[in-house]
């Protein structure tokens, strides 16, 4: 495509944004900052992993993001019997109606969908969590030696409830960086809560319009790719992913004090990728190091690991990285 052509892509992708907040207000209070990161994570072809206590909405903000966007939803509800068949598929045995022959024909499971909710993802065993590695990754399934390919956009959606731990499975970190962004989603404000408890608890509900269709999707996905990004924006995001890592001759004091391991290249990738995201969807043709600034926290913050040391004096992942990306604007 021309330059011209980008712009007015862009153009378009940041009207459509606006459009977008305005017709999911109807559904969902608030939350603007969390339905922009998954906006950011869809555009860069990412993976997203939602935090947050039940009663958030987080089911509800996904299902009406996939009616806005035009695209199929599937939610797979992780229990600790679910098997990696429930997820990917299953071969069942069926007689050919022509031939009277019995043949194998391959049932999809619900990871064949476009935008795929996976519930409580940290309640399954591993065996089973490993089932959407190659899916998240390659966007394929193999089931019985034979290779399926899913359907684009394909975006994985996760959610864990932070509080109950018991009988659960935490996530191993070769997983974890399969999800471009960890997202923390908090408690609304009184204002936000008596919106929600006034639109709940009333009969009518109010229908969604799409915004953006399956084909403008793929566009604007390619459009992110060809976005121009300045060298110096490169490196800050590599200093700053390199930054993170104690070994680095370049890591603070505080990281080698506070950090056991840090984010490998992968991070810096998706902070370039999603700085470029983040500037076509507010209307800019190229980011800059602000925009690799705001999604630091969201990239960074599962695949730093704090040692004990931070434990001990209080200091949680997201204090730690808002300390390292303070530290570069004073540099």
């Amino acid at each position: 495509m021309t330059q011209n052509q980008d712009l007015k892509l862009v153009k378009h992708l940041a009207e459509s944004r606006a459009r977008f907040h305005q017709e999911i207000s109807k559904r969902i209070i608030g939350q603007t900052d969390v339905l922009d990161h998954i906006l950011i994570a869809l555009l860069s072809r990412g993976h997203t992993l939602i935090v947050g206590v039940p009663g958030l909405a987080k089911t509800l903000m996904i299902k009406s993001l996939s009616e806005l966007l035009d695209l199929s939803f599937s939610r797979i509800q992780f229990t600790p019997d679910l098997m990696p068949s429930d997820i990917t598929g299953t071969e069942v045995i069926e007689e050919n109606q022509k031939t009277g022959k019995r043949e194998f024909r391959f049932f999809k499971g619900p990871i064949f969908g476009n935008m795929v909710l996976a519930d409580e993802i940290n309640r399954t065993p591993p065996k089973t969590q490993a089932a959407l590695l190659e899916a998240m990754q390659e966007h394929n399934v193999t089931a019985s030696g034979k290779t399926y390919s899913l359907d684009e956009p394909f975006f994985v959606l996760a959610t864990q409830n932070p509080i109950e731990q018991e009988g659960t499975y935490p996530l191993p970190e070769a997983q974890l960086d399969r999800f471009m962004f960890t997202i923390n989603i908090e408690y609304p404000s009184r204002k936000e809560e008596v919106s929600i408890v006034q639109m709940t608890t009333s009969s009518h509900e109010k229908p969604l319009s799409q915004i953006i269709s399956k084909k403008d999707m793929l566009a604007f996905q390619d459009l992110v790719l060809r976005v121009p990004v300045a060298d110096n924006v490169v490196e800050f995001a590599v200093d700053l992913a390199s930054a993170t890592r104690p070994q680095a001759s370049q890591a603070p004091t505080f990281i080698q004090e506070w950090i056991e391991w840090g984010a490998g290249p992968r991070a810096s990738q998706y902070l370039i990728l999603g700085a470029k995201a983040k500037a076509v969807l507010e209307g800019r043709p190229t980011p800059s190091i602000k925009d690799v600034e705001a999604l630091a926290l969201p990239v960074l913050r599962h695949r730093v690991i704090p040692n004990f040391n931070a434990e001990a004096e209080g200091m949680t992942v997201d204090s730690v990285l808002t300390k390292l990306v303070n530290a570069g604007n004073k540099a």
